[in-house]
């Protein structure tokens, strides 16, 4: 399994520098009142100070209660400055978020199949859900908060300074044993988060290989195979997550001790000063509650640089996705004719031995051609190559005499429609459902690709074409969603369609019902059946066996059940099974 790319540290500052790029009228205003807001809350201490220095100069009840009355209003305006910070700050971090996520969904539907496939669902699935989560809550609160925190901190260590210069200095009592242990910590904790993610995606793959497999792994007796590897990757995510949480174990600890050293050293240093007559004692006072003050936004800075590491971690992930080259756009856009034509193709999988060998054939249009052969054969692998999915290691394949690869993929794609076993039913109504493959098609011409399919449960839904599908709300069953799909293939009306066990799902009576409506539908176009029932290929205008990556016979069925090769072996097998 091949893992999607990563991005680096300068794709990140660029995507991060965009984003604040279309914020920065709302950004500046956001970090103005955060900075107002940070300013008045230094108000407090130092007030408190100037009330200990007044009491001590023999200052009347009236001044202090001026003074209790100034600190309130401080707090009240800074209440406010820090609400109306936060709510504008969190409409920018929810529109950065939403765009991160339309940008990830847009990156991801130009994926080439192929190296989504090499790659596999779960490391897909985990940077859609969990790494998009991850970075839309590192959105929403880790960077508003240490962005807060550090504008709170830095306005208070500039206050003590303003104390006094040694103040100052002594509030960095702490600051040195922090640097340090951060350093230590960031140096180590980006390639282990990314660890982290890598894991979990391996795990994620394996867990949904594993279930979809299911009857497979049954049948197959491989429950074992599967368990060991479930066991790897569970052990792999244990690893790098022990990794992880030692860094933590480290780091916590250490800053946790370093936040009461400046408190500790202020008191010491301002007894020194205050007795040598330097400062007042309502300097030292306000200094140290300033240094009191600051392991707040010190500590929620480093409790959130754990999660800003989660959050970097996953957005390299997700950006990533950008990093994949795009599908080819082509050089060619309609082709001159409509014939398919394979020559001399050969294809291997990731490097390895060739599945396909030299394989030559032509279809011609509005033929029906069905591909038979056992187990292994190649014969999903043709499909893909004659889609214009893969392209082949040497050979060509040409649509109107032009490579289909070479071709617009979405006029490929408009011309070629390849409808495999497994299918979706996206969340909305079946009208939306339907709309995927032909966004202007109307309610009738819906209803119509239904019924040519039979789709009868269609009569049954208590909305009709508004009926909600997918998670919690109408379930249909794999057979319906079949069906489903075939009239999406119906609406989107290719002239080549490539059938790839596509009603594998359906019972032998219904699919056979369904391919031949299919049939009356579709009169005239090219269809290519991959077949696992064998009166699939008694009803196609020729057959070609394919065995061991090769076609080995290619004809009508009567010629070949003449034959008496592989193919009427195969015929005569089925057909006395079914007898």
């Amino acid at each position: 399994m091949k893992m999607l790319p990563v991005a680096d540290r300068a794709t990140i500052r660029g995507s991060v520098a965009e984003l604040a790029r279309d914020e920065k009228g709302p950004l500046g205003l956001t970090l103005v009142l955060h900075l107002a807001a940070a300013v008045v809350g230094l108000a407090a201490p130092w007030l408190i100070g100037r009330i200990i220095d007044r009491v001590t100069g023999g200052a009347g009840a009236g001044e202090v209660d001026v003074l209790a009355l100034a600190i309130g209003g401080c707090v009240v305006a800074q209440i406010l400055l820090s609400r109306t910070a936060q709510n504008l700050g969190n409409r920018v971090a929810e529109r950065a978020n939403a765009r991160l996520r339309e940008d990830f969904v847009a990156r991801t539907l130009r994926l080439p199949v192929s190296v989504v496939e090499r790659a596999g669902t779960g490391d897909l699935a985990t940077r859609s859900s969990v790494d998009v989560a991850t970075v839309g809550n590192a959105l929403r609160q880790v960077v508003p908060t240490v962005l807060i925190s550090a504008i709170q901190l830095v306005a208070i260590l500039a206050a003590v300074f303003l104390l006094h210069p040694l103040l100052g200095f002594v509030v960095l009592a702490g600051a040195p044993t922090t640097i340090a242990v951060a350093r230590w910590y960031l140096r180590r904790a980006p390639q282990a988060y990314l660890a982290e993610g890598d894991a979990t995606s391996r795990l994620t793959e394996t867990l949904t290989a594993t279930a979809e497999g299911a009857r497979t792994v049954e049948a197959l007796r491989l429950a074992a195979g599967r368990e060991r590897e479930g066991t790897a990757r569970i052990t792999d995510q244990w690893t790098t997550r022990r990794a992880t949480l030692a860094l933590r174990s480290v780091f916590f600890p250490v800053v946790e001790f370093s936040y009461a050293l400046p408190a500790a050293a202020m008191l010491l240093a301002g007894g020194f000063f205050l007795g040598n007559g330097w400062l007042s004692l309502g300097a030292v006072v306000s200094a140290t509650l300033y240094a009191q003050q600051s392991i707040e936004p010190l500590d929620r800075i480093i409790i959130f640089l754990e999660q800003a590491q989660r959050g970097g971690a996953s957005l390299s992930r997700v950006l990533g996705i950008g990093l994949v080259p795009p599908e080819p756009r082509g050089v060619a856009t309609a082709p001159p004719g409509q014939a398919l034509v394979v020559r001399g193709a050969r294809f291997s999988y990731a490097g390895g031995h060739d599945v396909l060998h030299g394989i030559d054939l032509e279809v011609r249009p509005g033929e029906r051609l069905a591909v038979v052969g056992p187990s292994g054969a190649g014969k999903s692998t043709l499909a893909r190559l004659l889609a214009g999915i893969d392209a082949p290691r040497e050979g060509v394949v040409s649509l109107g005499g032009v490579p289909v690869t070479e071709l617009d993929p979405a006029e490929r794609r408009r011309r070629i429609a390849l409808v495999t076993q497994e299918h979706h039913v996206f969340i909305g109504t079946l009208r939306d459902n339907l709309a995927f493959a032909a966004p202007g098609a109307t309610e009738d011409e819906m209803l119509a690709a239904l019924a040519a399919v039979g789709a009868g449960w269609y009569g049954d839904l208590p909305d009709g074409l508004d009926t909600e599908l997918g998670d919690g709300a109408r379930q249909l069953n794999p057979a319906d969603a079949q069906q489903l799909a075939l009239a999406r293939l119906v609406l989107a009306d290719p002239h080549t369609l490539i059938l790839d066990e596509a009603t594998a799902a359906l019972d032998p009576t219904t699919a056979r019902r369904t391919e031949r409506s299919l049939g009356a539908v579709l009169e005239g176009r090219t269809v290519i059946a991959i077949a696992h029932r064998l009166y699939t290929a008694h009803d196609a205008d020729r057959v070609a066996v394919l065995e061991h990556g090769r076609i080995s016979e290619l004809g009508s069925h009567d010629e070949l059940v003449r034959a008496g090769g592989a193919y009427a072996a195969l015929w005569h097998s089925w057909h006395g099974d079914k007898a």
